[in-house]
């Protein structure tokens, strides 16, 4: 399987996992859609298996949903981006985009959250008033760290026995 195989698959993979297509017969047609697309692209060229895939290989490092949900935010919103510079008088692209808006839609802003990983790359570790910051805030960082969905759960329910609203 080529690389541009790889990502024409994540894509089906992206918008079966969601749900977005129960019904086969929309899948089916998206497939055909996506089969003209990699036409269009000339996915079969040999340069295409160079490197491996871009994003299925991606997606195995995020296991749990809410995870994977970003990351494929992101993948999405590249795939849409690719499309904003092909032909869009073809029906295939237009139908392929406004399923990706759809799904994109039903996804969390994974943009923001990217951007927090990016801010903390750029922390100067070695800054004495970044370590006095990160010092100050450690404690409260390992107490998120050690918070199980249990004891989210139990203070969840703490505070709504305690609300009389």
């Amino acid at each position: 399987m080529t690389c541009q195989t790889y990502s024409l698959f994540a894509l089906s993979v992206i918008m079966i996992y969601f749900g977005r297509f129960g019904n086969s017969s929309i899948l089916a047609h998206l497939q055909n859609d996506i089969d003209q697309l990699k036409a269009d692209f000339n996915s079969s060229h040999s340069d295409v298996a160079d490197g491996g895939p871009i994003f299925t290989e991606k997606l195995i490092n995020w296991t749990e949903r809410n995870e994977k949900r970003i990351i494929l935010s992101q993948i999405v919103s590249m795939y849409l981006e690719m499309l904003e510079n092909t032909d869009k008088s073809k029906a295939h692209i237009r139908h392929i985009s406004e399923e990706l808006y759809t799904l994109k839609n039903s996804l969390p802003d994974g943009l923001k959250k990217l951007k927090d990983l990016k801010d903390l790359e750029k922390l100067q570790m070695s800054d004495l008033k970044i370590q006095r910051k990160a010092v100050h805030e450690l404690f409260s960082v390992l107490q998120k760290l050690v918070e199980t969905p249990t004891t989210l759960k139990r203070k969840r329910s703490q505070s709504q026995r305690r609300c009389k609203c």
